[in-house]
């Protein structure tokens, strides 16, 4: 059988490449070492699946492990006390069935005349002090059904044989690892009244989990080492695991998929070394792509308005935002995964997720902008080296903010007039370019664009005018910017709303570097 990069269920060393996880597992290990119960919540496709079914392989010589999911046992379950904790110890049973064939059937005939939670805690106690091992319990896609009160209890009542057993008063498991998107500590928020006290949750026992699950560069390299052995390809495996990594963030589903796509579509055909370009091009395939995980990004921001717009407050309006993870909104765009904790404060978790959600973004523009497209027409603003012409595009933007937008339509502009230049254009770029959206911290709260296309790179700076000694401070910040890529020109779009606007252009010289700039 030949392995292949795996996206879709768990990961399976026999059949897929996958990423040296022993670190992790090793500290996972710690946790239940040390008897604790803890949940693992991270984003939808961020490899939970895959850690507890490696940490069950670790485990099984000292521990008996029950690794169990609520994925698909349906809703009906929850609805009556006697059926949720006969299907449950079933459940375990059958995890059991496959590790040891015995310890399931003994608990099997302890689930006898089982009718409520106290009953199942009686089960649960008996088989663990005859039990051959010390019992540790996995539980996965907890929040598949956490919106129901029968749940709650449930998990309230493995919180009191913990704290029993910490007074030698019971016997329990080991150790309990929760997994889901939601952390189960929050969970009680969705049934409990305002009135209610928000935080008393019956899963207030467990630690903190802080292992990364991210992939770091060092880790992504373990997975294109073995491809690159097993294929006999050489590859220059530091560089293409940091490029998949400038992308990703060591975003797991993201890591994979980018290197399925190398192998499957760019490399279908020509078993060769992997080069940056290449990734670069699963990037852009993988940005035009339907996915699971995109859509769920999508549908959070649309069901929600308050996320929705600190997202654009961060992704395109440039505003540095401080990273408070207590704060609601910022707590669900973490949940999502949209967002990160950076070195200047809230972020958008990786490029992927920004050009994602930047397009989404920009769609929605779309639908309320007439005419932009017979004026950003692509072949127009391409030189014969290949070259784009920048001072043209921004030129031809102005016109059209001109030629489409009165004062009638200040609000808008205002709310979105990043949006509608980085809306005008993508369509030219598309397809051979990158743009990426730099949050420079300023007053200013300036938003650099850097495009890479074909060989080229440029670097146009939006910003709102604030008055002259802003604009020079500005000036000189982007000169500063234009060094650390080592270029000499560069660009700038600036949105004034006073009410005695020109619509102008200049060119400067700062500091040696030729500065074009267009006032919309």
């Amino acid at each position: 059988m030949k392995k292949r990069f795996n996206t879709t269920g768990v990961c399976v060393p026999r059949k897929h490449y996958m990423v040296d996880i022993t670190k992790k597992l090793k500290e996972i290990r710690e946790l239940i070492d040390n008897e604790f119960y803890f949940t693992i919540n991270k984003p939808r496709q961020y490899g939970k699946t895959t850690t507890l079914s490696e940490l069950e392989k670790l485990l099984s010589e000292e521990y008996l492990v029950i690794s169990i999911s609520f994925e698909g046992i349906g809703d009906s379950v929850f609805e009556d006390e006697k059926d949720f904790c006969n299907k449950f110890l079933k459940i375990m049973a059958k995890s059991l069935k496959f590790t040891d064939k015995k310890e399931s059937e003994r608990l099997l005939e302890l689930n006898e005349n089982v009718n409520d939670l106290e009953n199942t805690s009686e089960v649960i106690t008996k088989f663990i002090e005859d039990a051959s091992k010390e019992v540790v319990l996995f539980i996965d896609e907890v929040d598949k059904s956490s919106n129901n009160q029968l749940f709650l209890s449930f998990i309230g009542m493995l919180r009191n044989k913990y704290l029993d057993r910490e007074m030698e008063r019971d016997y329990t498991f080991k150790s309990v690892i929760l997994t889901g998107l939601y952390d189960v500590k929050s969970l009680k928020l969705k049934l409990r009244s305002e009135e209610e006290s928000k935080y008393n949750s019956p899963w207030n026992i467990a630690v903190d989990f802080d292992v990364d699950m991210s992939f770091s560069p060092k880790e992504i390299s373990t997975m294109i080492e073995q491809y690159s052995r097993e294929n006999n390809i050489d590859i220059d495996i530091k560089s293409i695991s940091e490029e998949l990594y400038f992308f990703t963030e060591g975003y797991p589903f993201l890591v994979s998929r980018l290197c399925q796509i190398i192998d499957e579509k760019i490399k279908k055909d020509i078993k060769e070394s992997w080069i940056k370009e290449d990734v670069q091009k699963a990037v852009k395939i993988i940005n035009e792509e339907v996915n699971t995980l995109f859509q769920s990004i999508v549908k959070n921001l649309e069901n929600n308005n308050e996320l929705y717009e600190l997202t654009k407050r961060i992704l395109i309006d440039g505003e540095q935002i401080i990273f408070n993870p207590l704060d609601p909104v910022i707590s669900i765009g973490l949940t999502y995964g949209i967002f990160k904790k950076g070195k200047d404060g809230l972020e958008i978790s990786n490029k992927i997720f920004e050009e994602i959600i930047y397009n989404y973004m920009i769609s929605k523009v779309r639908t309320s902008t007439e005419n932009m497209s017979i004026y950003n027409i692509k072949s127009r603003f391409i030189k014969e080296n290949g070259e784009l012409n920048i001072e043209k595009i921004l030129q031809r933007f102005q016109q059209f903010m001109k030629e489409q937008y009165s004062s009638k339509d200040q609000e808008f502009i205002e709310h979105h007039g990043r949006l509608l230049f980085l809306a005008f254009i993508k369509p030219i770029i598309n397809g051979t370019g990158f743009d990426f959206k730099e949050v420079q911290v300023s007053e200013e709260k300036r938003l650099d664009v850097v495009i890479t296309y074909n060989n080229f790179k440029y670097i146009i700076e939006m910003k709102i005018w604030r008055g002259p000694k802003y604009h020079e401070d500005g000036l000189n910040q982007l000169c500063d910017y234009l060094d650390i890529h080592g270029l000499d020109k560069g660009y700038l779009v600036i949105f004034n709303f006073n009410k005695n606007k020109e619509f102008k252009e200049e060119r400067l010289n700062i500091q040696d570097k030729d500065i074009f700039e267009v006032y919309v």
